[in-house]
């Protein structure tokens, strides 16, 4: 999943059409904030904000970012600040307005079902956030990128407005050390609410052991599976035991990497599959190997209705229909230690070899780690800053080596970037390896297809299942 390239005009879009749209939740205060701070073009966010059940805090965070008319191109975004185990309020109360407003405009006009998802990796906002789009009554949750033992008991939690908790990995705490994040609704409730709509956990795994630990030991019900293999896009699980690397530096899968399906099944849990099934014989396959569908993500990505700037998705859709596009597997480029799916298309600005002439900054950060100071404290740090900070915070240098700032590259990848004197960021796309496999989606003439297109496209041959057949969607561009 990218941040906002599954956004609320494409998770509509697939909702209408009796689908499971699914916006992304990475980085919503910072996309909703960027928002704000271009006029708001259209109105959206007036609109949902209008909505919002808590009308002071609502205000707060209009007043904070809006800019009437929005700022000059040549201007750069103001920031929110970072968010950190204990906050700050402000921050909390950004992330609950903004993944409100973006499950409320998924979900405006329409009754059928709408999710969000979260990287598991991203600790920090995901309390809040959840509550927001859980105010908004969000049908599903979907999170990866790590083992989510707790969420169910957070979701309980927070439908009824009782405090939730979630362990934050800090690297060298010690015992004793307080690690637990906490988050207490009533404290930012303006008023008494019923019972929120507890939505469905789906865990997003790669591995019949990820499956089995959350089905035995997280603290709530699980109520399916997403199913990724390494071909998905964006971050990958690694490869099980010793890494094995080809010529190209991409980490190598193998038996052990394939999810043993019959196993699954014996949990007696919905599962959709997820990396390489965007195309209709896949859901079939799929269907025959007992999936209730499909996640589909690259097809998506591309589409009209996605978050990407119009001028990528042509690149990337010229490149392949020129058969000059391809998808690397990066074991280095994330400062997660996760392998990373990167766009490769030669004289391209997609090209992340441009990143050799960025300046070295960190300065989003939702990708750091947490980490135990000298003093006892919490601090944080990230691969993709300065090398001298990193090592500073007791990071190791060779730690930094080919790490790329993912967080600013995304919000370039949505029309955001950021604006620093006179170098503004460039995006650094991401896909599953069915990027190829796009032309079909394409018309004659032209790159432009709709999220219509790609679910009828999906569908076909398939009338005679009816209502037996059920299939999701979430754009695969950092998840």
């Amino acid at each position: 999943m990218g941040i906002a390239v599954s956004n609320w005009r494409l998770a509509s879009a697939v909702s209408r059409l009796g689908q499971l749209g699914v916006v992304s939740g990475t980085a919503l205060d910072q996309v909703f904030a960027r928002r704000l701070q271009d006029g708001d073009p259209g109105g959206h966010m007036r609109r949902a904000v209008d909505q919002f059940p808590f009308p002071e805090m609502a205000k707060r965070i209009w007043d904070a970012w809006h800019i009437p008319g929005g700022k000059a191109a040549s201007q750069p975004y103001k920031r929110p600040k970072a968010a950190t185990k204990d906050g700050p309020r402000e921050v909390r109360e950004l992330c609950i307005v903004s993944n409100f407003v973006e499950v409320f405009l998924a979900s405006e006009g329409h009754e059928n079902p709408v999710g969000i998802n979260y990287l598991e990796k991203i600790q920090l906002p995901l309390l809040a956030s959840a509550y927001g789009a859980m105010l908004a009554g969000v049908s599903y949750v979907l999170i990866g990128a790590g083992i989510p033992l707790k969420i169910p008991g957070v979701l309980d939690n927070l439908a009824v407005h009782e405090p939730a908790a979630y362990p934050l990995p800090v690297t060298g705490a010690q015992e004793g050390d307080d690690t637990t994040m906490r988050f207490a609704p009533r404290e930012y409730m303006e008023r008494d609410l019923p019972p929120l709509k507890r939505p469905d956990f789906l865990a997003i795994i790669a591995s019949n052991t990820l499956a089995i630990t959350m089905v035995k030991k997280a603290n709530g019900k699980v109520n399916g599976f997403i199913v990724e293999g390494p071909t998905a896009g964006g971050h990958n699980a690694p490869p099980r035991g010793k890494p094995i690397f080809n010529d190209e530096g991409e980490p190598v899968y193998g038996e052990r990497d394939v999810v043993d399906l019959a196993k699954l099944r014996e949990l007696n849990l919905p599962f959709w599959l997820a990396g390489g099934y965007g195309r209709p014989e896949k859901v079939r396959e799929a269907l025959d190997n007992g999936a209730a569908g499909v996640q589909v993500g690259t097809a998506f990505a591309f589409c009209n209705e996605s978050g990407l700037t119009r001028e990528y998705k042509d690149q990337v859709l010229r490149g392949v229909l020129a058969g000059s596009a391809r998808v690397v597997t990066d074991a280095i480029a994330s400062p997660t230690n996760f392998p990373f799916k990167v766009v490769r298309l030669e004289g391209s600005v997609t090209e992340p070899d441009v990143y050799a002439g960025r300046p070295r900054i960190c300065d989003l950060g939702y990708l750091r780690d947490a980490y135990r100071t000298t003093e006892g404290a919490i601090g944080y740090r990230c691969a993709s800053e300065p090398v001298t900070v990193y090592v500073s915070k007791g990071g190791k240098a060779e730690n930094t080596v080919g790490r790329k700032c993912l967080c600013n590259a995304l919000m370039a990848n949505i029309g955001q970037p950021q604006v620093r004197n006179k170098y503004v960021e460039k995006g650094l796309l991401t896909s599953g390896d069915d990027l190829t496999e796009l032309a079909p989606f394409l018309p004659r003439e032209g790159l432009v297809y709709t999220a219509t297109d790609v679910v009828n496209k999906l569908m076909g041959g398939l009338a005679d299942l009816g209502d037996a057949f059920t299939s999701m969607y979430e754009v695969a561009a950092m998840a």
